[in-house]
């Protein structure tokens, strides 16, 4: 055995012994569950340290959901002529003018029965595919507009609901709309939607 191959054998004889020595280490503490269910991979530890716990403030602007039956609706009424204006400064780009289509998707319902073109499946908007309506208010104060979510008043986000209610046919043009008088109003497509009674898996209630 020459002077080199011998220093290539201790070499490599010295990495195993290294390997064998060699035990991972974190450390953050490993959760039972990560612990138990799998020893061959990367440990998962009970926090990464990023961040900090949210506070009440933060809690309270996040919890604004609207419940189908009008729960979580704010103080506040809208007027179709009023969202209209609203409307085309802040939706139109994006919905069409009047809503009726652009590359955020129609929301209002042109389509009828003897419109519409054979074959081809109407858009889905709020006339034609909608539930509950207070939800429609629920979503325009959470997700709209897309480049500034969150930033619409609730007195704003009424003036839209009526207006876009209006827009499908669903209310008068000079309907008011608040928290008492939201709820009651019907949208076409409840009644093709059936409520989820399912048993066995996850409830969310």
């Amino acid at each position: 055995m020459t002077n080199r191959t011998c220093w290539r054998a201790g070499f490599l004889l010295g990495m195993v012994g290294l390997m064998a020595g060699f035990r991972p280490t974190t450390r953050f503490p490993l959760t039972p569950s990560a612990q138990t269910r799998s020893l061959d991979t990367i440990p998962t530890p009970v926090r990464f340290g990023f961040g900090r716990p949210a506070t009440t403030a933060e809690l309270t602007r996040l919890d604004i959901d609207v419940r189908p039956d009008g729960k979580g609706l704010p103080a506040g009424a809208g007027m179709a002529v009023r969202g209209k204006t609203i409307f085309a400064t802040k939706c139109a780009v994006c919905h069409g003018v009047g809503g009726t289509g652009g590359p955020g998707g129609a929301l209002v319902t042109t389509t009828t029965a003897t419109t519409a073109v054979v074959g081809k499946r109407p858009d889905k908007t709020i006339g034609n595919y909608w539930p509950y309506v207070t939800t429609v208010f629920d979503y325009v104060r959470r997700a709209m507009p897309f480049n500034e979510p969150g930033s619409l008043t609730d007195e704003e986000v009424y003036h839209l609901t009526a207006y876009l209610l209006h827009a499908n046919g669903i209310i008068d043009e000079k309907a008011v709309i608040t928290a008492q008088t939201l709820p009651k109003v019907v949208m076409p497509a409840q009644k093709l939607f059936i409520p989820d009674d399912r048993r066995g898996g996850p409830e969310i209630r």
